[in-house]
């Protein structure tokens, strides 16, 4: 994998990293583990094979894997209705919305209009999750929820799971079992290894990212309002205390280190299978590799593609691929985190891939850096 390693080394000589972490697996064995850099602004603090870093939203895969384990064990599908278990949705018009609906992003509740609802306050957002009507209607298409996403998560799984919290669920079923080190609400004992998360260096968004910079830049817009509701947690200051760390924030708040999210994903993508124990049954992995929503995602302002929980690359009319963040399989599915930071599975090939790093890029999705490590990695396959 000496491309891989070239790609790596090189946006580190363009000045691209701070300390970053990228493991890739292939049919269930690590093939690639690379670290560099340093995990602090002053470069004082080597990054080490075992540095754990903020993921943002790439823990909303995560996230959404916990959720469709506890469907599965529950029972439910895709079509089970949110309100047949939680009674209280079915306020504002939400009865008829399904599992599916809010899992790829169509049941219209990427923002919330409760000013009240506070990120550290967990029952006054679902309180105003629950009197939230739909923004947008199921046919509008995707429409991402930066931040209620994850709060929608935790309550649908603590509904079906007698009350577990995700971040429990997490640590029990997948994180002790497989020895995966990511955490959703941080030890307080496991902070020295956290890197410091650092803002973009640049103010201004990618190229290909003008919409969603406009959009933005716009107080009324639904972008604007999506990415600041609930409140609360806005700097990225505040996602470094090891306070904010250790609350459970399934939709932007994971801890990991690369080996980690690339395990779980390469769990994923060898049919559900870790250590010689099955996690999930092929009708729950056909969610997370299934597109159920595909268009122009108003939140993000671009094209997007969704499965059960799951980023995948949209495709166009004649079944192409139009982008390949995931790398060229179709089938592939993950989630990008804000700033650059990548896990996806590729069952096609049993790839699972994690890239991880503190220095943030400016724009929505993982841009030169990361398009780097996965085209030189299937390059060299």
């Amino acid at each position: 994998m000496t491309g891989v390693k070239e790609a790596f080394e090189t946006n580190f000589s363009n000045g691209l990293e701070v300390g970053a972490a990228l493991s890739i697996f292939r049919r269930g064995n690590q093939v690639v583990s690379l670290c560099g850099g340093f995990c602090d602004a002053a470069r004082s603090v080597p990054w080490r094979d075992a540095t754990l870093v903020l993921i943002w939203s790439a823990t909303k895969g995560v996230a959404s894997a916990c959720v469709l384990h506890a469907m599965q064990e529950a029972g439910a599908n895709l079509q089970t209705r949110v309100a047949d278990f939680w009674p209280e949705f079915a306020r504002a018009g939400k009865a008829s919305l399904t599992l599916a609906h809010v899992l790829s992003h169509r049941a219209g509740l990427c923002a919330l209009e409760e000013s009240s609802a506070n990120m550290l306050d967990r029952g006054s957002v679902v309180r105003a999750i629950e009197n939230q009507a739909p923004i947008l209607p199921v046919e509008a298409g995707p429409a991402y929820g930066p931040r209620v996403f994850g709060f929608l998560l935790d309550e649908i799984l603590r509904r079906l799971a007698d009350g577990e919290t995700l971040s429990d669920y997490w640590r029990r079923v997948f994180a002790d079992p497989l020895g995966i080190d990511l955490w959703i609400g941080l030890p307080e004992n496991e902070n020295a290894r956290v890197a410091t998360i650092l803002a973009p260096s640049a103010e201004k968004f990618a190229t290909g990212e003008e919409l969603f910079t406009q959009a933005f830049a716009d107080a009324d817009s639904l972008t604007r309002r999506a990415f600041m509701s609930p409140t609360g947690l806005f700097g990225i200051s505040a996602m470094n205390s090891p306070e904010v760390r250790a609350i459970s924030l399934p939709a932007m708040g994971g801890i990991s280190s690369a080996h980690a999210l690339a395990k779980f994903y390469a769990m994923l993508a060898s049919g559900g299978t870790c250590d010689g124990e099955t996690f999930f049954k092929k009708e729950t992995l056909g969610w997370m590799s299934t597109r159920l929503a595909q268009g122009f995602d108003p939140t993000l302002q671009r094209e997007m593609a969704f499965s059960a929980g799951f980023m995948m690359d949209p495709i166009d009319e004649a079944g192409h691929k139009m982008r390949s963040l995931l790398g060229p399989s179709l089938s592939a599915f993950g989630h990008a985190g804000r700033g650059g930071s990548l896990g996806f599975a590729d069952p096609e090939q049993g790839i699972g891939f994690g890239y991880v790093m503190n220095q943030m890029g400016a724009g929505v999705l993982p841009q030169e850096r990361c398009d780097a490590l996965v085209r030189s990695f299937y390059d060299a396959a």
